[in-house]
């Protein structure tokens, strides 16, 4: 079985050394961006969480081809990381049905679109010995935020659930739509703060610090990060 060379990035990351899990909770924007950055570095353990089927719009902002119009988000990801790295066959586990309380484990990336769930999810794992860090992200038209914690850190659990101290209702109050209500969102700001959670989370696997906040503006080319 074929597998990805990984010669241009193997020195600078040895995904091996990643033992646990990574739960991919939301397979749209954010999501699939995030779970191909992760497969391109080589990392196979990926648990992928949406119960959506891709739509016509989807294909602006997101991973996903005319071809899988129509198709399960979940299954048809990981259909596209095994056509990167063909080892990930072995590995890779979908939930169609999306994230129904399942124990989670390891690395965690929230990237479902409703602050709700995400708050209900960081929660109940609140206290788990088995989550080794957690990965939110927010996105609107040109700005997006990204909040991370070191699960060990009691303080930065703490920090991370309160920044998600507000509803979904107050948070769709302030995410630009179109006239017709379509949600405005643009590429160029996901693909820039999905790769910003991926680096913090690269460097975290590889020892160093987590950062607990990055903001970015993607057309003002502003970007800040503590």
């Amino acid at each position: 079985m074929a597998t990805l060379n990984l010669a241009k990035s193997y020195d600078f990351f040895k995904p091996e050394e990643v033992k646990e899990r990574i739960h991919i909770i939301g397979c749209g924007s954010v999501g699939s961006t995030v779970a191909e950055l992760l497969a391109r570095f080589g990392l196979t353990k990926l648990a992928l969480y949406d119960f959506d089927k891709v739509e016509p719009k989807n294909l602006a902002n997101q991973m996903f081809r005319q071809e899988h119009v129509g198709k399960e988000k979940s299954g048809t990801l990981a259909h596209m990381l095994c056509e990167i790295n063909p080892e990930m066959k072995d590995s890779i586990s979908v939930a169609s049905h999306g994230y129904v309380a399942q124990k989670l484990s390891g690395y965690v990336f929230l990237c479902v679109d409703n602050i709700d769930l995400r708050r209900e999810i960081a929660e109940a794992h609140k206290d788990s010995i088995y989550v080794k860090a957690m990965f939110d992200f927010r996105t609107r038209l040109t700005d997006a935020q990204h909040y991370a914690a070191d699960w060990s850190s009691m303080k930065m659990r703490d920090d991370f659930l309160r920044s998600m101290n507000f509803t979904h209702e107050e948070a769709t109050a302030e995410t630009p739509v179109s006239a017709c209500n379509t949600t405005l969102s643009v590429a160029p700001t996901i693909r820039m703060i999905s790769s910003l959670g991926v680096a913090n989370f690269i460097n975290f696997a590889k020892g160093q610090e987590i950062k607990k906040f990055i903001q970015i503006d993607a057309f003002s080319f502003i970007l800040d990060a503590f």
